[in-house]
């Protein structure tokens, strides 16, 4: 099954924690053929008064069940230092589930595709990158077509011009 993995760090060394992330993803047996977006600096969004992210998308083909694949990511989170507390605020590692194949989820603590991310230019940026003809399935629109429409002044910097990128997988 395809899914589309957003990342993103905003404490310590960013980059290398969405490094040993990617790597973390692509040692899993469950999971292969991860690929990368170029990275992105970008503005916190809700609570400003902290440093700003570097984000990306990840896909990957994997074959564990989206239920699997999110306890995966937040094992990833645990071990790399998360810590969930404040809403919105800093953290070494943030992974979330964007698109699971075409399906649609509606959980407490599962929802696929996700819920804002037609709201978040740094999502759609980076998703952009690798899959601009993705079509979301709840709203019928592809990623290219979201991101055209989507009006907001959030900030969003390329950082790799198409030179590294977060896979070494």
């Amino acid at each position: 099954m395809l899914a589309y993995i957003g990342i993103g760090s905003n404490l310590g060394n960013k980059r290398g924690n969405i490094h040993r992330a990617v790597k973390a993803l692509g040692a899993d047996p469950g999971n292969r053929r991860v690929r990368c977006s170029p990275l992105y600096a970008t503005e916190p969004v809700g609570k400003k008064d902290q440093d700003w992210f570097v984000n990306g998308v990840i896909s990957l083909e994997t074959s564990l069940s989206p239920r699997e694949l999110l306890e995966l990511l937040l094992g990833i989170e645990k071990k790399m230092g998360r810590v969930r507390g404040e809403k919105w605020g800093p953290r070494t590692i943030d992974l979330d589930i964007l698109f699971y194949e075409d399906q649609i989820l509606k959980e407490p603590d599962l929802q696929v595709p996700h819920p804002r991310l037609q709201e978040r230019k740094f999502v759609l940026l980076p998703l952009r990158d690798l899959a601009p003809d993705w079509v979301h399935p709840a709203l019928g629109k592809t990623v290219s077509r979201l991101l055209a429409e989507l009006d907001t002044q959030e900030w969003v910097i390329p950082l790799d011009e198409g030179n590294e990128k977060p896979c070494t997988v």
